[in-house]
């Protein structure tokens, strides 16, 4: 992909970063104020159910410094065998911006999983550019992630 459409692609993506206002956390998860991931949707739901499920306050289980809801018991047991499995791929931050070096609020709403890997991204329209390319951008993504990772959001967005 060349670099003058990679800026094209980019930029819807930043427009909406600016018109949205991101609950990202600070640094490898993307979490809500109290510390939320997913904005309290059950992460097993993605798998199990085909689509995201709202947690219940009470089932909860923290996972490399966020918590996660659970809508049953039965999705509790099933993250803490394997959290790993179940959580979000770059610590939920949207995939599209990842690959761009940038750390967006994921949407819980808007997902795909890929290979058994949950991915979010920003909005619709973003998703639809990640798609399109899908395999390039979670390759340019898992190579960012590294050098992101560990980054405040409001550091690498600027």
């Amino acid at each position: 992909m060349s670099p003058f459409i990679r800026k094209l692609a980019l930029a819807p993506a930043l427009a909406l970063t600016l018109a949205t206002a991101a609950l990202a956390g600070e640094y490898d998860i993307n979490v809500t104020s109290t510390g939320l991931a997913l904005r309290g949707y059950d992460p097993v739901s993605y798998f199990t159910d085909g689509a995201p499920q709202p947690g219940a306050y009470d089932l909860t289980a923290d996972y490399e410094g966020a918590t996660y809801r659970f809508a049953s018991q039965e999705h509790l047991e099933m993250f803490k065998a394997d959290p790993a499995k179940y959580a979000p791929q770059f610590g939920g931050y949207c995939a599209f911006g990842t690959a761009f070096g940038k750390k967006f609020d994921g949407d819980p709403e808007v997902w795909k999983i890929v290979d058994g890997k949950l991915y979010l991204n920003l909005a619709r329209p973003v998703a639809e550019k990640w798609v399109a390319d899908q395999a390039y951008f979670i390759t340019e993504a898992n190579g960012q992630w590294s050098t992101i990772k560990d980054k405040p959001a409001a550091e690498i967005n600027n």
